[in-house]
């Protein structure tokens, strides 16, 4: 069964063909810069493999359509394409981020279901219109080939609702369902099923903590397999301190920075998501940077790195409390799994909550999935490379009714 994974944002279309009885990719690429002057796209043929080939293209395309146009034509070939027809493609997974309260797990796409996304533009203004013109699009040019809709929040729509509401007036809620929602939901659910496989258990018989850190980083309570709780809230501004995001923060400072030093709502807006976190901290956001300039002796590139580190271990704490047993703390995405230095100062101090990391484990150069635990730790540390893609692809077969061994 061959899945097209699809992920839309606003200016690109990131794109990876799946070959599912295999497990293996076939083709992934990127096309950036649409509606600009001039743009790129990348398509990378069995990439890992001894058959990878790459072709780049510079040009201008002026919307997705014209982007998804020249990916069909290089896929595509009776003679040399990856494949003959358009036909052998059987479902195309889209990454959607906002599902709001409307989707509980991966769907089908018809027209009510392009309604109801929709409907929830006001809680994901940035991506739903993106992921709706890209679903639009691939409905054009692969007529009859069935749509599946993937959501970064339907793995969250477990949670029970002592922890997802906010202490507001209810009518927020009952009138605008403002409350809690989380992301990189397909990020951890991936994780946490990959992690069970690992402890010899089932996902229905782990309770897990999934520590997803990138530039975007979030935290997630996971029992029995389910999401119980997770760090960020109605948006993924909420939770840990995140590469320019700034994360928790008392609410009574917008008003405060607006009395003080006259910001308006939206510059104010700009500066939480864009100019604070890591960035605001020291200047940087990358943190292969951030650790060079630690190193160097910059005090507030290490204040950053300690900041970073005690956020993330007091969403683990807690998270640990709520679930009373935990098998494993997961890490992944790309400081996760990349980072040892971060994950070993995430961990440090939890001996007493019997989390011990093995240092050798932990600096070791692998980028498969790996316990990085001590032998005596009562609980296991586990580094997991996330696979969003695959996780799209699994869900798209399961919705259509393929056969997924997972």
């Amino acid at each position: 069964m061959k899945i097209l994974v699809i992920n839309t944002g606003s200016s690109s279309i990131k794109y990876q063909l799946f070959d599912m009885t295999q497990k293996t990719v076939m083709v992934a690429g990127l096309v950036e810069r649409i509606g600009e002057a001039s743009g790129l796209l990348k398509f990378k043929v069995y990439p890992g493999t001894d058959r990878e080939r790459e072709i780049l293209h510079e040009g201008a395309f002026p919307d997705h359509a014209d982007g998804l146009k020249m990916v069909i034509s290089l896929l595509v070939h009776p003679d040399d394409g990856v494949i003959r027809d358009t036909s052998e493609i059987e479902g195309i997974g889209h990454r959607v981020v906002h599902g709001g309260e409307t989707f509980q797990s991966s769907t089908v796409v018809d027209e009510a279901v392009i309604n109801a996304l929709k409907e929830n533009i006001p809680l994901a203004p940035l991506h739903n219109p993106a992921n709706i013109k890209g679903i639009q699009t691939a409905t054009d040019l692969f007529p009859g080939v069935p749509q599946v809709a993937v959501f970064d929040t339907a793995f969250h729509q477990t949670i029970p609702a002592e922890a997802f509401m906010y202490a507001l007036p209810y009518e927020l809620y009952s009138e605008m369902r403002l409350r809690r929602y989380g992301f990189h939901g397909t990020s951890h659910r991936y994780v946490a099923r990959e992690a069970a496989k690992m402890l010899g258990k089932s996902p229905e018989q782990a309770n897990l903590v999934t520590i997803h850190l990138g530039n975007g980083g979030s935290i997630t309570a996971v029992r029995a397999g389910k999401s119980v709780d997770t760090s960020m809230g109605l948006t993924p501004l909420a939770g840990i301190i995140m590469g320019t995001r700034c994360g928790d923060i008392d609410p009574a400072i917008p008003k405060f920075l607006a009395d003080n030093r006259g910001m308006d709502i939206d510059g104010i807006d700009r500066m939480l998501n864009h100019e604070s976190g890591l960035k605001g901290i020291c200047g940087s956001n990358d943190m292969r940077d951030i650790h060079k300039k630690a190193d160097a002796g910059d005090e507030r590139a290490a204040l950053a790195l300690r900041m970073f580190a005690y956020r993330i271990r007091f969403y683990v704490g807690a998270y640990m409390a709520v679930l009373g047993r935990t098998d494993a703390l997961v890490f992944t995405a790309g400081i996760g799994e990349n980072d040892p230095e971060a994950r070993a100062n995430v961990c440090q101090g939890l001996e007493d909550l019997g989390v011990v990391m093995d240092s050798a484990k932990n600096e070791a150069k692998d980028r498969k999935a790996r316990f990085i635990s001590a032998d005596a730790s009562k609980t296991a540390i586990l580094v997991i490379p996330t696979n969003e893609e695959l996780e799209i692809a699994r869900q798209t077969m399961t919705v259509l009714g393929g056969h997924n061994n997972g």
